[in-house]
């Protein structure tokens, strides 16, 4: 529970009265004390009660004067007597009465010229109303039950506390709609007085002794009313609290209770009276959940009675003042400065980061970038060194003076490697000393993270020469560190020192060599590095060299690479692969190649290469016993029967020679390949199991010796007949298709020549080009007309004769086109 104490100074400060050890609650009020005026009255005389609206506060003191007073305190005006007047006009009223008034309220509608109307409590409650002729009258509204204490006005509704309990009357209607008796009838109402608000225009919130009541005005419904009033009351919410209650206020759906307190002395074991509290609860029907607490120490504090304080409170405003005899307190909803200064006293830096930056439009005191400034110095001290520099990303943006004043702390604490991952490299960008310290620091101690900062830090950023004669001064210590050497190639890649970094990167075998030939055009400078490139990766070397055959050409790599004809082969190889005729004129040359160490690829070479010269391959595949290829060459020359014969006695395999056979489909090889064959029964087995679609079986049938054993003879003639099957089959499936198509095709040819043929003025004879009708057509006239659509007149065609009796066209060949040389003949 917080609480406020009295310092030198006369201000009001929190604190916690059940433990020296600070809540982790955040407090939801804050506390000043009215000075000024109010100081000035309060040493002569004591506060009684007050009224505030608008931003004028109103005090009354036990002397029986009134004090009008703005919001810091000071006074404005002085009354002797009960007094309505006009804050801001002229309109007044004044009366002295015949008995002390004890509380007096006014129309919330005063200022209207239908609600001049206040009532005063004493032993009697009076209506004070001003007449059409600008008197005023008075009224009783209730008498006979004691003093009236406590009145509270709020539209059409008095609400007044006496001895017996709480009234409320309906100022529409003139009637008393109901009675809240009093709970505890021991206490003294005078020393004990009732403390009453209104939430809202038909929500009136009753506190007395330890009891408080929330009470809902409703209507009765017409059924009902018979001689009752209108209205009734409903009492939706009662619970007793811990302490005495002397003042109540809304706060949204919220209570703010001001509590008096009476706690007993362990030393004496007497009972005295304690600070008061002013506490902020939530009403529930049947008990209340506590949301904070704060204890107030105010002047005169240990002589005051529970009657003693009051709390008033300015709607819309959440200012509640709790009134005393000897002081004044103003009661605030803290705001978000306040909020943020209870996050940085619990250093809580993050959450007061987050607030601010959420709020930063509604905050005066605070500044985001003072806070920001604050939670790194907290992390540094903490030693969360890696958090520190990441929050100065987002707390420092742009700020260049900032960044720099913060990587020097850092320097000075020896972290300069937390803050290196975060240090802005575009906008802005830093003085190139800052860079050049955080890289000198690694260099002495981290080379991988020396080399990361080199990769990720533009060149630009400090000046390279310093940073390369730094790094050589490290390699003297130690050339053959990788690291240092790959950084150093980095750094004269950033420095345009081209030749250099392809030096190192090569000496590294790096794999980047290749990407930086690419993107800064080096092949002037690899033309000697050739074989360098290859040994190190043929493959992206080879496809480099043959996508820049511009750059470097197919002459210079094939010499440099001489030494090496296996490197040369694999080159040769890829050259032939993209293009069959680029590398023609080392064709001769790549048959060695090949057979030396590719001889898997010979044979497809052989078969695609136009070029290469088939003696001189030929020569190296008998010098080398290559049988395939040299059966291939063979063929190739058209020595086919030295190519069966050589499969036939060096492979030993008949699939191969009768595939070779029928590739070849010649007469004489399948002559040969039988005559090989009769005396060898797994080599007959073969031939009869396929030579069925390309020779006569029986030819090889009728050669074999009587009594010879052959495996599997039996399957492969039961293969034969179906082969002839299967071959009669197709004949007459074939048959059948072509009958089928040339009866189609032939009543279609009949269709079409059935139809028939259009003659009009546009058509000419094909013989004399002059139009095909007559102008007149009534003179009689004789056209032929060919189904090939060319038109004669018959005049123009020659005389048919004994030898020649049918008619052709003259353009068409009317013999070869057969069908066409059919005429119409038209004649009228």
């Amino acid at each position: 529970m917080a609480e406020a104490e009295e310092q030198e100074t006369g201000s009001l400060e929190e604190s916690t009265d059940e433990s020296e050890e600070e809540s982790e609650e955040e407090p939801k009020l804050k506390y000043e004390r009215l000075s000024n005026g109010v100081t000035e009255i309060l040493q002569k005389d004591a506060a009684s009660c007050m009224t505030v609206h608008d931003k004028f506060l109103a005090l009354g003191t036990h002397y029986g004067k009134v004090y009008l007073l703005d919001v810091q305190g000071n006074i404005t005006q002085k009354f002797d007597v009960v007094q309505v007047f006009g804050l801001y006009s002229g309109e007044e009223y004044h009366e002295t009465f015949d008995c002390p008034i004890k509380i007096i309220a006014v129309h919330p509608q005063f200022v209207r010229s239908s609600c001049k109307q206040f009532v005063t409590g004493g032993k009697k409650l009076l209506l004070f109303e001003r007449t059409w002729m600008n008197r005023w009258k008075s009224s009783v509204l209730h008498e006979g039950e004691g003093n009236i204490r406590s009145v509270k006005w709020r539209g059409h509704l008095i609400a007044w506390a006496n001895n017996m309990g709480v009234k409320i009357f309906d100022i529409t209607s003139k009637q008393r709609i109901t009675n809240v008796p009093r709970d505890d009838i021991s206490l003294r109402p005078d020393m004990y007085p009732c403390s009453l608000c209104w939430k809202d225009t038909v929500t009136l919130i009753i506190g007395w002794g330890t009891s408080i009541k929330v009470c809902s005005v409703k209507e009765r419904h017409a059924s009902e009313m018979r001689d009752l009033p209108s209205r009734y009351v409903e009492i939706v919410s009662q619970f007793e609290t811990e302490f005495y209650i002397s003042g109540l206020a809304p706060l949204c759906d919220q209570l703010v209770v001001l509590s008096y307190v009476k706690e007993v002395s362990e030393k004496t074991e007497r009972e005295y009276c304690a600070r008061p509290r002013l506490d902020i609860i939530q009403p529930l029907p049947e008990t209340c959940e506590e949301i904070s607490s704060d204890a107030l120490t105010v002047r005169g504090f240990q002589e005051n009675e529970c009657r003693d304080y009051h709390l008033e409170y300015s709607e819309g405003e959440s200012l509640f003042y709790i009134v005393s005899p000897r002081d004044v307190v103003v009661a605030k909803e803290r705001d978000q400065d306040d909020h943020i200064d209870w996050l940085l006293e619990k250093k809580k830096y993050e959450e007061a980061l987050m607030a601010a930056e959420i709020s930063q439009r509604n905050i005066k005191r605070h500044k985001i970038l003072d806070i920001g400034l604050a939670y790194v110095n907290h992390l540094v001290e903490r030693g969360d060194y890696d958090m520190a520099a990441r929050k100065c990303q987002k707390i420092l943006g742009k700020n260049a003076a900032l960044w720099e004043y913060e990587v020097y702390k850092f320097k000075e604490i020896g972290q300069l490697k937390a803050i290196s991952p975060y240090l802005p490299r575009g906008d802005p960008v830093l003085k190139p000393l800052i860079y050049e310290m955080i890289l000198h620091e690694f260099l002495e101690s981290d080379y991988e993270g020396f080399a990361t900062l080199i990769r990720e830090w533009p060149g630009d950023l400090y000046n390279n020469s310093v940073i390369v004669q730094a790094v050589r001064d490290h390699l003297k210590k130690d050339s053959q560190n990788k690291t240092l050497l790959k950084t150093l190639a980095d750094l004269y890649t950033y420095d345009k020192n081209y030749g250099n970094a392809l030096e190192i990167y090569l000496t590294l075998r790096h794999k980047d060599v290749f990407q930086l030939i690419h993107k800064h055009n080096l092949f002037s400078s690899i033309k000697d590095k050739i074989v360098l490139l290859m040994d190190f990766d043929s493959e992206k070397a080879v496809d480099m060299l043959l996508d820049n055959e511009d750059k470097i050409s197919i002459k210079k790599v094939v010499e440099e690479l001489e030494d090496r004809p296996e490197l040369q082969h694999v080159y040769l190889h890829k050259l032939f692969k993209r293009d069959h005729h680029k590398g023609q004129r080392y064709h001769e040359k790549q048959i060695s190649l090949y057979a030396e160490y590719d001889r898997p690829n010979l044979l497809p070479f052989l078969r695609d290469s136009t070029h290469c010269p088939l003696e001189k391959a030929l020569e190296i595949c008998q010098q080398r016993n290559f049988v395939e290829e040299t059966v291939y060459l063979l063929s190739r020359m058209g020595n086919s029967r030295s190519a069966l014969k050589m499969i036939m006695e060096e492979l030993h395999d008949v699939d191969k020679a009768i595939e070779f056979a029928k590739e070849q489909d010649d007469g004489e090889l399948w002559e040969d390949l039988i005559l090989y064959s009769i005396d060898k029964p797994p080599f007959i087995t073969g031939l009869l199991n396929n030579i069925g679609t390309h020779v006569d079986p029986i030819l090889l049938i009728h050669r074999i010796k009587e009594g010879m054993e052959i495996p599997n003879l039996r399957d492969s003639l039961v293969k034969i007949l179906q082969d002839y099957n299967l071959q009669i089959l197709l004949r007459e499936g074939c048959k059948k298709i072509l009958v089928a198509d040339s009866l189609s095709l032939l009543k279609k040819m009949h269709r079409t020549q059935m139809k028939g043929v259009l003659v009009d003025e546009e058509n000419i004879c094909e013989s004399c080009l002059s139009p095909i009708l007559p102008t007149d057509a009534a003179k009689p006239f004789s056209v032929v007309v060919f189904h090939c659509r060319h038109m004669f007149h018959k005049e123009c065609l020659p005389v048919p004769s004994l030898n020649a009796p049918a008619q052709y066209c003259n353009i068409c060949s009317a013999k070869s086109r057969g069908p066409g040389s059919a005429i119409l003949d038209m004649k009228k």
